[in-house]
């Protein structure tokens, strides 16, 4: 992520323990201690619907089944609750977790409850979106998410310029916090696609004139549905879509067709889902960079059941100052000058 990219560089008592439970959108695990000699982790999601957190949590149970460890997991009630993720933390630290997985829903938002949970003694691993600043995890486990976005921007910019088509560009994101992973991934799009972005940290500060405007998605089918809505009343000649994630493409593109125009507009999204995978396939999407939830989970665990044993911390990939899990693009309209995957070897990696 150029040296971490952008947002990565700058800087994702039983009372208690009862309170939480009951806030939370508990996903599997007891909430006591755990079962005999056992170490317990945590693993703790944004959501329990997307099914990108489906499956790592599907992740982070087969490798505590295999590390011999007790997960307990736990998910906000939406993308953003950040709430509910701290009493999540509250609630390993009551039952004397060895440490815990966390995809933060706000990346500085949560910085003080993972400080917490560190001066208690626990292994804190961010999963999948990095924190703010990456140094309040002990760990990052993750897409590179500059990448996954620089990858679609480049493939968009290479089917742009061989058809002599001048973008007219929305932009499809998570939410009004800018968490790290929402601005490496739209940071990433435009830079592949040959925009100054200005601030690399901050999402929306262009003035290229082929951007039609930003709006926020949660993450979610319906919000990309309203969101594609809203930019498509701005200006309704948009034909290049990005949006931060799978579940936001399908709602883009339920409202591009029911504006029929689904078939003149290039959506370009990340996940890599076999949902996703299926929508490149169909011509949905045009493009998507495919990511490895299950691969993060597991390597997450593993790390944590490591830790619980002998206090080994996990170390960086080579050059980076977190764990790189892979990314790939996915698309059936090869680019020139852009490596990429086609559906068949995506459906073959998917998930969900």
């Amino acid at each position: 992520m150029r040296n971490a990219r952008t947002a990565l560089r700058r800087g994702g008592a039983l009372a208690a323990g009862l309170l939480a439970a009951a806030a939370l959108t508990a996903c599997g695990g007891d909430s006591g201690a755990g079962g005999g000699d056992r170490p317990i982790v945590g693993l703790i999601t944004k959501t329990d619907t997307n099914p990108f957190f489906v499956k790592m949590k599907e992740g982070a149970q087969r490798a505590a089944d295999a590390q011999g460890v007790e997960l307990q997991s736990f998910a906000g009630k939406q993308d953003g609750d950040n709430e509910a993720q701290v009493q999540a933390i509250e609630t390993l630290i009551s039952a004397g977790a060895a440490g815990f997985l966390i995809t933060p829903s706000d990346s500085k938002a949560i910085v003080p409850a993972l400080d917490k949970a560190r001066q208690a003694g626990l292994l804190v691993i961010a999963l999948d979106t990095q924190t703010d600043p990456p140094d309040a995890a002990d760990a990052t486990f993750a897409t590179d998410n500059f990448q996954a976005g620089l990858l679609i921007g480049q493939w968009a910019k290479a089917k742009f310029e061989a058809a002599g088509t001048e973008a007219r560009i929305a932009l499809l994101d998570l939410n009004a916090n800018q968490v790290s992973v929402d601005v490496q991934r739209d940071q990433g799009f435009l830079q592949g696609f040959g925009i100054d972005v200005g601030d690399e940290a901050v999402i929306g500060d262009e003035s290229d004139p082929r951007i039609v405007g930003h709006d926020v998605t949660d993450g979610a089918e319906e919000g990309g549905r309203t969101a594609m809505e809203n930019l498509l009343q701005t200006d309704p000649t948009i034909n290049l879509v990005y949006t931060i994630n799978e579940p936001a493409a399908a709602g883009a593109y339920e409202a591009l067709k029911a504006a029929g125009r689904e078939g003149d507009v290039t959506i370009v999204s990340v996940d890599g889902g076999c949902p996703g995978v299926e929508a490149v396939k169909s011509g949905q999407i045009g493009a998507t960079s495919q990511q490895y939830p299950l691969v993060m989970a597991q390597q997450g665990v593993e790390a944590l059941a490591a830790f619980a044993k002998d206090g080994t911390k996990p170390e960086a990939t080579a050059g980076k100052d977190f764990t790189d899990t892979g990314v790939n693009l996915i698309t059936d309209q090869p680019q020139s000058g852009v490596t990429a995957k086609d559906t068949a070897f995506g459906a073959e990696n998917c998930w969900g």
